[in-house]
């Protein structure tokens, strides 16, 4: 038990010292992968993310929080989340879901969310996350990064900036949306992650949802 609560302990102080590191360079803050703390609690959710599956986010103090699934739960939990997250998407051609064993990635078109470089939610864009947080308020044993990237052009520190902004605006409505803030980290990785040659494609926000393994 004092283990435990020592876990939590330092995951809480982390998150809060994350939020504080505002002068790290974009690369470092890359390479925390959401959590932004470094060795430890950054390692943990990052190995995971970074498709690691065989990871546990134990570590990160939130499973103690929020239980942990063991087993064949958890294919079976994210089968019926990844189910649940499709239907909310829809036919919507600026969103994509994706899986990796037992990681979903949702994927979001820039311009969806977002005017030309704004970090301020555009209105179509509410409903959007309002059927995501309904899925994601129904699977609650899973943690979450709101990942912003950017395309190319521009400067690599204005491009990560933008991207952070527009990662805290999708978390900021996920939490109003009644999902825990606990579960969330958001991160920008400006312009470091392209996924195309196309500019537009590279405009994205990453939902990505991570089971909580118990044990």
């Amino acid at each position: 038990m004092k283990k435990t609560c020592l876990i939590v302990c330092i995951f809480v102080l982390s998150a809060g010292l994350f939020s504080c590191a505002t002068t790290q360079t974009r690369q470092d803050r890359g390479t925390a992968v959401g959590a932004g703390v470094g060795a430890g609690i950054g390692a943990a959710l990052g190995q995971v993310i970074g498709r690691d599956t065989e990871s546990t986010l134990i570590g990160a103090g939130i499973g103690a929080a929020l239980g942990g699934l063991t087993g064949n739960q958890i294919g079976r939990y994210m089968d019926q989340q990844e189910q649940d997250l499709r239907n909310a998407v829809g036919a919507s051609e600026s969103a994509s879901i994706a899986r990796d064993q037992d990681i979903l990635r949702a994927t979001f078109r820039g311009e969806a969310f977002f005017d030309y470089d704004s970090s301020e939610l555009k209105p179509g864009a509410y409903a959007e996350l309002r059927r995501i947080s309904d899925v994601l308020n129904s699977y609650p044993q899973t943690v979450i990064e709101v990942g912003g990237h950017t395309d190319t052009r521009g400067s690599d520190e204005y491009n990560q900036v933008l991207s952070e902004k527009r990662a805290i605006a999708v978390k900021n409505e996920l939490i109003n949306n009644g999902v825990m803030a606990q579960r969330i980290k958001a991160v920008g990785y400006g312009e470091s992650r392209p996924i195309s040659s196309d500019h537009a494609m590279n405009r994205r926000v990453e939902i990505i949802i991570v089971p909580i393994r118990e044990g």
